[in-house]
């Protein structure tokens, strides 16, 4: 059974594209690497520095777990940050493609 996960934060506006740079760096080893089992977005909010991440991961173990670019982002995140990260599970209810 898939797990959704949703991650939303607001980065320290001076650190904002240094944390996008984060995220663009583990979207290019994910299109190097293309794990089996996760479906994976991250967004960019209007206000500049709020960001979601939406994670599907459909067997049991994370792919994003054994990502160097990913442990790269999250270990500054506390430095960048000025609220969260705050993770939520979540239940699909709907979707049109986004998800599989």
């Amino acid at each position: 059974m898939p797990v959704t996960k949703v991650i939303r934060y607001r980065t320290k506006p001076e650190h904002a594209d240094e944390n996008e740079r984060f995220v663009r760096d583990v979207f290019a080893e994910l299109a190097e690497q293309i794990p089996e089992g996760l479906h994976y977005a991250a967004f960019r909010l209007d206000d500049g520095v709020s960001f979601l991440h939406l994670a599907v991961i459909d067997g049991e173990v994370n792919p994003l777990t054994t990502s160097a670019a990913f442990a790269a982002f999250q270990a500054g995140i506390a430095d960048r940050v000025a609220e969260g990260p705050n993770p939520a599970d979540a239940t699909a209810i709907g979707s049109s493609r986004l998800l599989p």
